[in-house]
């Protein structure tokens, strides 16, 4: 009788530990922000929250207007002509982090990109995208514990960051690779 309550005992010790490891598995993840949780700054100075668009594939991008990656506007604008509405869009954070290739002020920027690309997706205000000043959002974007799912650098302009509707994030895609590579559009079509 004494070993078959020493054996309850241990069974139930042992129910109450599991229950406790999985709860401190879950916790971690149910703490981490999504992409909603954020106010930005539009390229025209009015503040946005990112929960405008809940429901929809975000993808984010670092732009500048003086790179050798700036033609990827087309490219970025035809995806949006092509995508953009209830269910995707192009959010453009310009950003002066390598070699000063955005310089310009958030008026010198939009005046840019509508003149020579006709960009019609939403830009945001110039932030920066790393180092000490590194913009609340960009922190979420690059590092596992904001974002629970992975860590990157922002290796140059134009680095594509994938969104779900739900506000998580999903992958990166480089500087180099187009707006409308095969990765982004089967991303996008949800392939």
């Amino acid at each position: 009788m004494k070993n078959i309550l020493i054996a309850i005992a241990l069974i139930s010790l042992s129910g109450i530990a599991c229950a406790q490891n999985t709860k401190e598995i879950q916790t971690p993840v149910q703490n981490q922000k999504s992409i909603f949780a954020f106010t930005v700054q539009t390229i025209e100075g009015e503040n946005v929250s990112l929960e405008k668009f809940k429901g929809k594939k975000i993808l984010v991008v670092n732009t500048a207007s003086k790179c050798g990656l700036t033609p990827q506007y087309k490219d970025l604008e035809s995806l949006y002509k092509k995508y953009g509405g209830e269910k995707f869009v192009i959010v453009g954070f310009p950003a002066n982090n390598f070699l000063s290739q955005e310089p310009g002020s958030n008026e010198d920027i939009k005046a840019f990109c509508t003149k020579n690309y006709g960009v019609s997706f939403p830009m945001m205000a110039k932030i920066s995208v790393k180092g000490d000043d590194i913009a609340p959002i960009y922190k979420w974007l690059t590092q596992k514990s904001e974002n629970g799912k992975l860590d990157s650098e922002v290796k140059w302009n134009f680095q594509k960051y994938l969104i779900d509707e739900n506000g998580q994030l999903v992958d990166v895609v480089n500087p180099k690779d187009s707006p409308t590579s095969e990765k982004i559009i089967n991303w996008i079509e949800g392939k």
